[in-house]
């Protein structure tokens, strides 16, 4: 029987080897993040003072105006009664148990990184549906984005940035765009041709067309991945916890380690009404626009 054993066998690097280059590599970023650590930290200050006006505005407010505010625009997106009723009442609940200002902290951190996602992702978006090139480019990155264990990526940030609001919403933000740039690329790509080419032929620049055709029509697909951000910006508050993100993280971080079951049950539980507060409202709102697009389209 002839020998079979380089099947299992693996031509490896030489341990030694493999160690140099890891610390070559590690002190590489050593360096890089000596170097230009403080230059990368006072890029984000402005984003800072910004988080932390916006948690201390949250924080300050009364809760029967911030109920109010919150069950207004339920409202306005959904014109639902029943889900605005239910806004108030996982809310009140929440703030019934004792959880108001973790709530608070977790929706600033989750609706600012929300806002950056879209004004980051939606750009991406439009530019990969413009460039076969760029998607080719971009796609692979965002596999990676999405595929690589969260506890990864954050040991850049946090060795570059250290600990708290300003890595825990970097950490949020790269989990959590990948949708909205995907979809933002498939809506542009699969609206009709024959609608772009009417649009050209009475006249309308590409701008036009992007903001008056496309964005319109691709607006469903938009929604549906800006529904899914928020969905992973809200699946890292546990994890963003662990770099020093205030919020409902850091109960259920508390009650992993100390064994505190009732006190991870709510805050897992009010974790989730936010979760399905954003998901009910996003979705109810895609579905008024489509309808109203339908309407345009059939007038």
């Amino acid at each position: 029987m002839a020998d079979q054993s380089w099947l299992t066998q693996f031509p490896e690097l030489d341990r030694a080897d493999l160690i140099a280059l890891r610390k070559a590599l590690d002190g590489a970023y050593r360096t890089f993040s000596r170097t230009y650590g403080d230059a990368i930290e006072s890029f984000f200050d402005p984003l800072l003072h910004f988080l932390v006006w916006f948690e201390k505005l949250l924080l300050a407010t009364p809760w029967p105006i911030v109920v109010l505010v919150l069950v207004g625009l339920t409202w306005g997106a959904s014109r639902s009664i029943k889900l605005s009723l239910g806004v108030a009442a996982a809310f009140l609940a929440i703030g019934y148990f004792g959880m108001w200002d973790d709530t608070m902290r977790t929706l600033s951190i989750i609706t600012v990184a929300t806002m950056l996602s879209i004004l980051l992702g939606i750009p991406v978006g439009i530019l990969m549906a413009r460039s076969n090139r760029t998607q080719a480019v971009v796609t692979p990155i965002l596999d990676i984005m999405q595929t690589m264990p969260a506890f990864v990526y954050l040991i850049p940030v946090v060795m570059l940035l250290g600990i708290g609001k300003v890595p825990g919403i970097i950490a949020v933000v790269i989990y959590a765009i990948p949708p909205v740039i995907r979809l933002t690329n498939l809506g542009i790509r699969l609206v009709d041709k024959e609608v772009l080419e009417a649009a050209a032929a009475f006249g309308a620049s590409r701008r036009q067309r992007l903001l008056d055709v496309q964005l319109p029509l691709a607006m469903p697909n938009i929604m549906a991945g800006i529904n899914q951000t928020i969905m992973m910006a809200l699946a890292m508050v546990v994890i963003a916890a662990m770099i020093g993100v205030k919020g409902l993280g850091q109960p259920v971080l508390k009650s992993i380690t100390n064994q505190y079951f009732t006190m991870g049950l709510f805050n897992g539980l009010a974790i989730v009404a936010v979760a399905i507060m954003f998901d009910r409202v996003s979705q109810a709102y895609a579905k008024r626009s489509q309808k109203h697009l339908g309407g345009m389209s059939d007038a």
